[in-house]
């Protein structure tokens, strides 16, 4: 069985866990991720370009000259799309690029990232991670304690300390456990998990 050494913040090892196998040490499937992060970013799409047609265009009812005897081209509306300030052809309309995928296949990718990481030496369990207040400097301070720079720390619920104190840096992200997703994990290099959130994390991805 798997196994993964848990520390406290300051990098001193506080004790060793057990994982289970069938969700860090499985295969990993390059397909998958690439399934599961082209749907994650279809969803998140917010497809709210939008363009007029020439019946939409305000103005244009009267014609702008009659239709013979002018010398010029035939024209029945100042809103055509030949026209400047006219309608837009085939123009983008609002649309949901969002598309169904199997909650067996989301579940084996994310799976098989835990692993990924697992497998390169890159996941690291920490006992707990409370700051005693919303400081960047104090965050900071402990990322490089731990020796970790470019990573995702999971929390097991509401922990507004650590929230905030990271928000300003860009190179750390902090998630609660159910919004785990393969995409956030494949994007950092480093994962880091608070041991309350593994429980929870190993129990939703039993199924």
């Amino acid at each position: 069985m798997a196994t993964c050494e848990v520390y406290n913040f300051t990098k001193e090892k506080v004790g060793e866990l057990e994982l289970k196998d069938h969700i860090f040490m499985a295969p990993i499937k390059h397909h998958l991720f690439y399934e599961v992060v082209k749907w994650q970013l279809a969803k998140r799409r917010q497809g709210s370009a939008s363009t007029k047609g020439r019946s939409a265009v305000r103005g244009g009812g009267r014609k702008p000259w009659r239709q013979k005897g002018t010398g010029r081209a035939r024209a029945g509306t100042i809103r055509s799309p030949l026209w400047r300030g006219g309608g837009v052809v085939f123009g983008p309309q609002p649309r949901d690029y969002s598309y169904p995928l199997p909650k067996k296949v989301r579940r084996a990718a994310l799976r098989s990232a835990l692993s990924l990481r697992y497998q390169e030496g890159k996941l690291l369990l920490l006992e707990d991670l409370l700051l005693p207040e919303i400081k960047t400097k104090a965050f900071i301070k402990v990322m490089e304690d731990l020796g970790v720079k470019n990573a995702l720390i999971v929390t097991d619920g509401e922990n507004l300390n650590l929230e905030r104190s990271a928000r300003n840096v860009p190179w750390v992200k902090v998630l609660r456990w159910e919004g785990l997703n393969v995409f956030d994990i494949l994007k950092y290099e480093h994962l880091i998990i608070l041991k309350p959130a593994l429980e929870k994390i190993e129990e939703r991805l039993e199924g």
